[in-house]
Order: C-alpha cells, then structure tokens, then sequence
C-alpha cells in the first residue's frame, strides 16, 4: 500500500509493510527502530513483526500529537492502541528553532527529507531530545488484555511507525509537538527577523559614520542579461546543496509572494505577462541545471 499525499494530509499513515520490509533504511529509521528490538520479549517482536507484515493493522493515523491505531488480534474486534510521545513545550521549541534558524544545513535537509546526522545539537540547548533515548519514552496503550507493554500490537504499530519515518522525517518532529507546516511556518518567521534584525543594524552603522561622497553604484550585468539571473559562479559547501522537486508544486517565485512592480495602467497585463515569462524561463533554466546535476560528471582533460 502506498501513502499518497493526501492520505497523510487527513491524518491516514500506511498499514502494511512492503516486501522489503526496513531493509536498508535511513540512520534515523535504524535509530527508532533499535529502541523496539532492544524490547526482551523476542516472541512479542517476531509475533508483532509478522503483524506489521501481514496486514493486521488495520487501520492506523494521527489525531493530534498522537498515533491512534487498530490492530486485529485473535479475537473478534480489533484492538485499540495508542502510541505517543512527549512534548515540548513553545519554550523548548523556541531553543530548537532558534538553533535551526542559525545553521541553513539543517533546513535545506528537512527539506530536502533528509534528517541531519546531528539534529540533536538542536535540541540541546533546550536539554531535549528529539529521538527517544530508551523505549519507555514511548508512551503506548492498548487494550488487549497482555499486561505486557509494549504488547505484540503496540510493537506492530511501532514498526510501521519506523516504515514512515523513512518517507518523512518530520513525523517524528510532529510526535513532538510541532507539525510539518508550523515547523517550516516558524523558521520562515524568524528568518524573516533575523534578516530585519540585520538591516537595521546596518542601517545603524551607516548612520554613525560620516557620509561619504555619493558615488554612482555600478550596474550588475544580470540586470542587462536575464539568463545570469541562474548562475552562480563561487564553490558552494557540500552540504548545503540539496536537488529536490519544489515543495508542493510551488516556485520560488511563489514562496517568495508578490513582487513590488511598478504598475503602468495604459498595460494593465503587463506584470502578469512578466510573470509568466519569468516563471516560465525559471523553469527552463532548473531543468537544465538538474539535468546538468544529474549527469555524468565531466572529465577533467
């Protein structure tokens, strides 16, 4: 069964492993997932692994912070199962964000699905975790009658969880208090004040020292050539460069809102045809560079 984004917009996450099962995952799936085969009761586990296999769970989402799931046992009725984690509270996630914001590496991997090697510095300064250090962290109900916990339904659960995190490191961020869209929202907003924060203060410095003679401010070819518009000519680090499909269909034009353009009302249609051509040459000159990107490398001759 294959999520689709919109079965996880309203809250529905996959109920069967695939054939591969979590072979070969991401680091951060191998972390969430030594917390359950740590568990002792190793019957439990090949019993829940098969579960998660087999399709036993039978339904599975969020509802909240927490992952409400229901699991068919031997009985007649499918049992209930609850799993969740702490929160922190908008103070700690202040400390993370704050974090975040100071590093762009960590951000353009979120983005890009990629959790961070080192995505606990983070959450260090706030003396949180974002992983789970040990499996009792893992807060699980189920009303099957084994007073086990985790019990073979939770764990089945457990393990479908790991099969999600490998499509979206950010559920993980979710079971913590902070959704996809709020998270990406807040790092957006304290950009934006940073970026303020700076621009007064340049504009402090400036005014503290003496004016200086007005000189002409000379004119950046791109302005006369739109195609330089696309390139960028220094080395950049390695970790910041991420190729990724835009985020929901979107273009950096549109994340970026609208342009302050003049308007000329003899040309009412003017902007919106700049727009379209701007966009439309965007578009171009990416599926160049991915194209580019994902080549063969050139030889050095």
């Amino acid at each position: 069964m294959t999520l689709t984004p919109s079965t996880y917009a309203s809250g529905a996450i996959t109920t069967q492993l695939g054939e591969q099962g979590l072979a070969q995952q991401p680091w951060w799936v191998e972390q969430w997932m030594e917390l359950i085969n740590s568990y002792r009761y190793k019957k439990r586990l090949e019993r829940a692994w098969e579960y998660a296999r087999s399709g036993n769970v039978t339904s599975i989402r969020f509802e909240g912070r927490r992952v409400h799931a229901r699991v068919q046992g031997t009985g007649e009725e499918p049992y209930k199962v609850k799993l969740w984690l702490d929160v922190l509270n908008d103070d700690d996630w202040g400390y993370v964000l704050d974090a975040l914001t100071q590093k762009a590496r960590w951000s353009a991997q979120l983005l890009a699905g990629v959790m961070p090697q080192d995505i606990e510095r983070a959450f260090a300064a706030s003396g949180k975790r974002l992983f789970p250090f040990k499996l009792q962290e893992v807060r699980s109900e189920c009303s099957c009658p084994d007073k086990a916990n985790p019990c073979k339904h939770v764990s089945a659960v457990f393990y479908l969880m790991g099969d999600r995190f490998s499509e979206d490191p950010f559920v993980l961020f979710q079971m913590r208090g902070r959704t996809r869209a709020q998270l990406l929202a807040d790092l957006a907003k304290r950009r934006r004040r940073a970026l303020a924060r700076q621009a007064r203060q340049a504009a402090a410095n400036k005014g503290s020292q003496p004016a200086a003679e007005a000189t002409p401010h000379p004119v950046h070819p791109a302005i006369k050539d739109p195609n330089r518009w696309w390139r960028y000519g220094a080395a950049l680090d390695s970790d910041l460069v991420v190729i990724t499909p835009a985020l929901e269909g979107e273009s950096g034009l549109d994340a970026a809102g609208p342009l302050p353009l003049a308007e000329e009302p003899r040309f009412p249609e003017a902007n919106q045809r700049f727009l379209e051509h701007l966009k439309a040459q965007g578009q171009q000159m990416a599926a160049l560079a991915m194209a580019k990107a994902m080549g063969p490398a050139a030889n050095d001759d």
